[in-house]
């Protein structure tokens, strides 16, 4: 197991570029011209950050990145 210290303005730092990069990857989700392992792939980078995310934002704003994993495979 590693671990990281994170001050407030690296914890913002770090909660900004999960978020956007999980906005990047449902922009990607959403493109019906992407094929479908392409999309898969997407999807399971987008579940490692999600988990990451998960670890430092709160419920309300989790929620907003909630996916149903189902339709991108």
């Amino acid at each position: 197991m590693l671990g990281i210290l994170f001050n407030d303005k690296e914890c913002k730092e770090f909660d900004y570029v999960l978020r956007k990069e999980l906005d990047e990857m449902l922009l990607d989700l959403s493109d019906s011209r992407l094929d479908g392992e392409i999309k898969t792939s997407i999807a399971r980078r987008y579940k490692i950050i999600f988990r990451m995310y998960a670890r430092i934002a709160s419920p309300k704003e989790l929620s907003r990145y909630a996916l149903n994993a189902k339709s991108y495979r």
